[in-house]
């Protein structure tokens, strides 16, 4: 990440007004709050809050939310990120359940489930993640599963402890170029996360992978390109390009706002590298639409 001087630093600091492309209206729509409700009352965690994410309100108002699974604290610290760091308590055995009872409740034919990173267990969580595809497989007809996973620390057999339960779509987010981990996600390697991708389909090749960036952090627009290449190189079928937004003072400042058109440029590009499917825009989330874009792979 670029040098700052003391001035720049101030500044970016304070709040900055966000262009008017990433601007979000608040929605407290009867749908909203039926959603918030069901949350509630199965005691259950969601990225959307966790992770303040942008698009909440419209999603919520939909009837869907990305489940967050292994409670609210990561083991890990990355400064992009708004969820509590620390160590986490025992497993909630009987999360998968409730997850599937919330999933049933709201109507939910395309669930996503992420979780926190939970290096002091074991198995990362990947158990937990099988289990809770299972419940919902077993128990809603014809249901699709698209996880978003840590890295589980690059380790195979936790990969296909997950894939053995069969999800419709396995996620792992670079999240940003290799030059700018060290700032952006200490305790997580480039090279892992790209592994986690290619042992994915090591495993199953009939599995569509997807992994998606943040821009406006500092990346050039040449290392962008090569990201695109390397997912390309794993095989990657599934490629989403989102503007980071700073949830707090406690995270990463935001360097550049993206305009809509360059997000557009980088889909063709990205589409022309050979990706089945490609959501780029300001405001485009890893599961964002998930379950519309999901479909169109077949």
């Amino acid at each position: 990440m670029k040098e700052l001087k003391a001035k720049d630093t101030e500044f970016l600091s304070l709040p900055q007004r966000l262009p008017e492309w990433v601007r979000r209206s608040v929605l407290n729509t009867q749908e909203n709050r039926l959603t918030r409700k069901i949350l509630k009352e199965q005691r259950l965690f969601t990225i959307c809050e966790s992770g303040r994410c942008p698009n909440k309100g419209e999603c919520w108002a939909r009837g869907t939310a990305t489940f967050l699974l292994m409670g609210p604290v990561c083991t890990r610290a990355c400064r992009f990120c708004s969820v509590n760091k620390g160590m986490p308590g025992p497993l909630d055995e009987e999360e998968p359940q409730r997850v599937t009872e919330a999933a049933k409740q709201m109507g939910l034919r395309h669930v996503v489930l992420t979780s926190v990173n939970r290096d002091e267990l074991p198995d990362q969580g990947a158990g937990h993640f099988a289990k809770t595809i299972g419940l919902l497989q077993d128990n809603i007809p014809g249901v699709a599963v698209e996880v978003l996973t840590p890295d589980f620390q690059g380790r195979k057999d936790c990969i296909e402890i997950v894939l053995k339960a069969k999800p419709t779509v396995y996620n792992h987010n670079l999240e940003t170029v290799p030059r700018l981990y060290r700032e952006v996600r200490p305790g997580s390697k480039y090279d892992r996360s790209l592994r986690v991708l290619h042992l994915s389909k090591e495993i199953d090749a009939d599995i569509h992978t997807k992994s998606g960036i943040m821009l406006g952090l500092g990346e050039r627009r040449e290392e962008i390109l090569q990201v695109m290449e390397d997912l390309r190189g794993v095989d990657c079928d599934f490629l989403t390009l989102g503007q980071y937004l700073r949830p707090s003072r406690e995270q990463l400042p935001v360097q550049r706002y993206v305009e809509p058109a360059e997000f557009d440029e980088l889909a063709e590009i990205a589409w022309s590298k050979g990706f089945k499917m490609v959501h780029s825009g300001p405001l485009v989330r890893s599961s964002y639409h998930a379950e519309e874009l999901a479909g169109k792979l077949g």
